[in-house]
């Protein structure tokens, strides 16, 4: 059996971030594993129908249960790894982290959990987020930091000695979800069809980035799964609105117009020619994945 490992920040984030790809690996048979760093205790109530008191009091549990929910629309199997949110620090300039928080743990003191998991679950591919985290939250920067200490350490005996077998995973994938190339495509096709775009106050002040855009290797098909996906988004109510962005553009049209998700391969121990449109490429077939 292949064997998948996502690394994301908080709950919520396995579904906004690669989720169809995933449904796509769980129904053709991959054990899919999220590791969801943090409780999302900090993380704002974005869903205007859930801002009440009772929510507040409870988000603890509440995002708990939301996982747990989107866990099973998914398919996959979900570990936390016990970190506190961080929040996200507004103001000019911003303040301090609050102490205790995941976005101030000692990167390789907090991998230790991860390795843990990975020499448990012993996955085939793992992603993570870029350097950036995606979006500079310190909750995802730090994901990224962890994931590339635990990837490495994972399969070195001299590291983390007591956390398990050694396992050396075959590939590290960066999530690139959001890319702007995306948005682009899909606005000017709503605008085409004479439907109002939620791109277009976002791409005017998202600039061009040929770079970054160049650094996409894989582009998964999984566009039949997109309806999976939303169901999983709004299985986090608190920070998911139905009626809201994620969602304004049609289903048919996403399908037809951009029907991939999109990663960059970072490290493969494998040959894999890019581009791919697997994140198993290189690995099916071999003889050596127990």
């Amino acid at each position: 059996m292949l064997r998948l490992m996502h690394v994301h920040a908080h709950p919520d984030d396995e579904s906004s971030k690669g989720a169809a790809s995933t449904v796509k690996y769980v129904h053709e048979g991959v054990d899919v594993h999220v590791v969801t760093c943090t409780g999302g205790e900090r993380g704002s109530i974005l869903n205007p129908k859930m801002e009440r008191p009772d929510v507040l009091a409870n988000i603890t549990e509440i995002r708990r249960a939301e996982m747990e929910a989107a866990r099973e629309i998914l398919g996959v199997t979900q570990h936390w790894l016990g970190y506190v949110d961080s929040g996200w620090p507004e103001g000019d300039p911003k303040p301090p982290l609050p102490e205790g928080c995941f976005g101030l743990v000692d990167p390789e003191e907090a991998a230790e959990p991860l390795v843990r998991l990975i020499r448990s679950v012993r996955p085939h591919v793992v992603t993570t987020y870029d350097e950036n985290g995606g979006y500079p939250h310190p909750d995802h920067i730090m994901c990224h930091q962890v994931s590339m200490v635990a990837f490495e350490a994972a399969g070195d005996p001299d590291r983390f000695p007591d956390a398990g077998e050694p396992w050396k995973p075959f590939k590290l994938y960066y999530q690139h979800g959001f890319n702007r190339p995306r948005s682009v495509a899909i606005h000017e096709a709503m605008e085409a069809e004479g439907l109002e775009s939620p791109f277009a106050e976002r791409l005017q002040e998202w600039k061009p980035d040929p770079a970054h855009d160049a650094r996409i290797t894989t582009r998964v098909p999984c566009g039949e799964y997109f309806e999976v996906r939303d169901r999983a988004l709004i299985a986090h109510a608190t920070q998911i609105d139905p009626d809201g962005f994620f969602f304004k553009a049609p289903l048919a049209l996403q399908q037809r117009v951009w029907p991939t998700e999109e990663f960059e391969l970072v490290v493969s121990r494998v040959e894999s020619p890019l581009p791919e449109d697997d994140l198993f490429a290189g690995v099916r077939g071999r003889d050596d994945l127990d």
